[in-house]
């Protein structure tokens, strides 16, 4: 609630308006209201038994024609569908850190969502003022199917040597707002660790980073907890202003993985098509927006050269390297 009024307060500057709006939200921890309401979502523990029983409580409480929505980052909604007598009014509304600043909701459908919950979620998102990414069911859906590949890279080129500063500049060198160290502490490295064991076969990683996993059990989070891989001070990263100059194939191992991903996400149809596929990178990711995101990118490259270049990190650093079979399809196109 505070940090509410004061998001209120920073972004509602009419008269009344910050404090209409602090009316208007209302604490229910016993959600003895949950039978009012018209949408509902779940933003509970990423435990798939503890979300089930969450969902399956709701149900028996909600609107016969309430939208039950999911915030899950990583889990698929077949699995949480299981506990629900009518899975086809449940959908996915997975929002992004800090939620008052980024645009984007991937808004999922499981294999049992109906049309007309798919639409309603599409229609909530644009209510409130976001952009709404429809995806299909799947690991790690888009965003994090990409992000979380490349943050694992990042951690990788830290156990061969490199420094943090290095590996984040490689990063936003390219154009990323935000390096790929510093966005795991932002995003939580327990949150992280988790997503990446979650997604542990898109990231080609059977174990979980090494010291990704000592950083957790050492309750080093990141940001929240004031240390991660950096010292935060006032929620800011202290980092070294003198670091080594990162090269090209750094650079390469961080922004190249994205683009494999970008395109293993549309060969796996997880978004419908290129343009939307890009969009949803560009503003959940924060991929830079004059590329006109991942996959234009690539196609203003070449095609054939991201291939070249992805079958030498491959020959160097193993198979989570290798060209997709997605490629194919784009030859030509540009």
């Amino acid at each position: 609630l505070s940090r509410a009024e004061k998001l209120f307060k920073r972004s509602l500057r009419a008269p009344g308006e910050a404090k209409a709006a602090k009316q208007r939200l209302i604490v229910d921890l016993e959600g003895t209201q949950a039978g009012s309401a018209d949408v509902v979502i779940e933003a509970v523990v990423e435990q798939l038994g503890v979300k089930q029983n969450v969902l399956s409580d709701l149900e028996s409480r909600v609107k016969s024609n309430a939208l039950i929505a999911t915030n899950t980052s990583s889990i698929q909604l077949e699995d949480m569908a299981t506990s629900l007598s009518h899975p086809e009014r449940f959908v996915g509304l997975h929002f992004f850190n800090p939620v008052s600043k980024v645009p984007l909701v991937e808004v999922i459908r499981g294999t049992k969502s109906s049309e007309e919950s798919l639409q309603a979620a599409m229609s909530f998102v644009i209510q409130i003022g976001k952009l709404p990414l429809p995806c299909r069911s799947a690991p790690g859906f888009l965003v994090n199917r990409i992000l979380a590949p490349y943050m694992i890279e990042a951690l990788r080129a830290r156990e061969d040597g490199f420094w943090l500063e290095t590996i984040d500049a490689a990063a936003q060198r390219f154009g990323m707002p935000i390096g790929p160290v510093e966005l795991a502490d932002r995003v939580g490295l327990d949150v992280a660790l988790h997503v990446s064991t979650v997604l542990k076969d898109v990231v080609d990683s059977p174990t979980p980073s090494r010291i990704l996993k000592a950083k957790v059990e050492a309750r080093e989070l990141g940001a929240k907890t004031g240390q991660g891989f950096y010292r935060y001070k006032k929620n800011r990263a202290q980092k070294r202003r003198d670091f080594p100059e990162p090269d090209r194939q750094l650079q390469d191992r961080l922004i190249l993985h994205m683009l494999n991903q970008a395109v293993a996400c549309f060969e796996d149809e997880v978004v419908e098509d290129l343009e939307l596929l890009d969009a949803g990178v560009v503003f959940g990711t924060g991929f830079p927006p004059f590329t006109g995101g991942p996959i234009n990118y690539a196609l203003a490259m070449g095609v054939d050269e991201v291939i070249r270049r992805l079958t030498l990190l491959s020959e160097k650093f193993g198979s989570r390297f290798l060209p997709h079979p997605g490629w194919d399809k784009l030859r030509g196109r540009g």
